[in-house]
């Protein structure tokens, strides 16, 4: 797994994942229940495959992020 976005909106990481999604990549949210354990100053993490890293990070950057 890689990394491509980290964030502690849980909003913007959704949209994210949305996108990534539409484009045919499954991403995987990491850290997204240690909010409710009082740890939110950890970012929320978003992972794709290793293959899929290159291209994921591309739509990312297309989008803005």
């Amino acid at each position: 797994m890689e990394v491509v976005a980290e964030d502690g909106d849980p909003v913007r990481m959704q949209f994210l994942a949305a996108l990534l999604r539409d484009a045919g990549i499954e991403p995987v949210m990491l850290d997204a229940n240690l909010a409710g354990l009082g740890l939110a100053m950890f970012p929320r993490r978003l992972a794709v495959r290793r293959e899929d890293g290159p291209r994921a990070r591309r739509i990312l950057a297309d989008a803005g992020v």
